[in-house]
């Protein structure tokens, strides 16, 4: 059992491995991944497009050194997507080899709805690999609502039920991140079984940090441009805000583009930017040369 002290130590040793791996994340961040390893319990991540919710659980893997298994969620999601399917072009392939060989009364469907003919998909993948991956269940809040409940069996006890083989059970138990945008409203019964973590927009000194971070050859002047930029456009009415991946790319456009400075710049120059900023059209309506003037004035 560790002491406070000691919990506090491990919190902060995983915050540098965090942001080691190119992650800038908090102490409360920190100790909601802490949580998760220590009480096997999956992590629920909620927050806007773009805040870093899927970086998250990439960075987590990376500092376990462990392999990070995804599901991307969609409407229509499906058990034989998500959780396993049975190679019929292999079973096909078996039966003939049975016919030709006269041995077909020997192929019983135990044989054809075995191990042997099982394609694992990331759900099955993530409880049957010999060392805990990260599960990412990405976007749940895009799945339907029975979905939901496939997962429950998996979250309470992690193992799965499959009426042809029956229940497999984990082999190792995977550190489960699941994250939303909050399109819909999940179900309370997956809440009760996850930790909770809300991400923010970031504040403007740990943008200027995951900016420094992720693109070290940025000039400091112009990174805390880059972000005063951001930062007050995201205060506009726009459809999709700039997250943290559309700040990066667009410094890395200025820099590529060799404009060093917003200070002085051309608004043209900047307008031509912003194909990696701004990505609805309605957005690229918005945002006018006269709105992007006024912005540059106040960096």
């Amino acid at each position: 059992m560790q002491t406070n002290g000691g919990h506090s130590q491990a919190i902060a040793q995983l915050q540098l491995a965090m942001q080691a791996a190119g992650y800038v994340a908090e102490p409360g961040v920190c100790a909601a991944l802490f949580l998760l390893g220590e009480l096997g319990r999956p992590l629920l991540v909620e927050g806007d497009p773009g805040v870093g919710k899927t970086a998250l659980a990439k960075a987590l893997a990376e500092v376990h050194g462990t392999s990070l298994i995804r599901l991307q969620c969609y409407e229509g999601l499906d058990v034989h997507h998500a959780l396993y399917e049975w190679n019929y072009q292999g079973q096909l392939l078996a039966i003939k080899i049975a016919e030709a060989r006269g041995t077909q009364s020997a192929l019983d469907e135990d044989a054809l709805f075995s191990e042997k003919f099982l394609l694992p998909r990331p759900l099955l993948q993530s409880i049957s690999a010999e060392r805990p991956p990260v599960l990412l269940i990405d976007e749940i809040d895009r799945a339907d609502e029975p979905f939901e409940a496939l997962l429950l069996e998996l979250l309470s006890d992690f193992q799965v039920s499959i009426p042809e083989i029956g229940t497999v059970r984990a082999r190792s138990r995977p550190m489960v991140v699941l994250t939303s945008n909050g399109t819909r409203e999940l179900s309370d019964a997956l809440r009760r079984r996850c930790l909770y973590l809300f991400l923010d927009y970031p504040s403007f000194e740990k943008e200027l940090l995951i900016l420094e971070t992720r693109v070290p050859e940025l000039p400091r002047v112009l990174g805390r441009q880059v972000v005063e930029f951001v930062q007050a456009l995201r205060q506009i009415d726009l459809k999709k805000r700039p997250g943290i991946a559309e700040t990066l790319d667009w410094a890395a456009s200025l820099l590529r583009l060799g404009i060093p400075s917003l200070e002085g710049a051309d608004v043209e120059d900047i307008m031509i930017t912003l194909t990696a900023l701004i990505k609805t059209r309605d957005d690229r309506l918005a945002v006018t040369p006269e709105l992007v003037e006024r912005l540059l004035a106040a960096c």
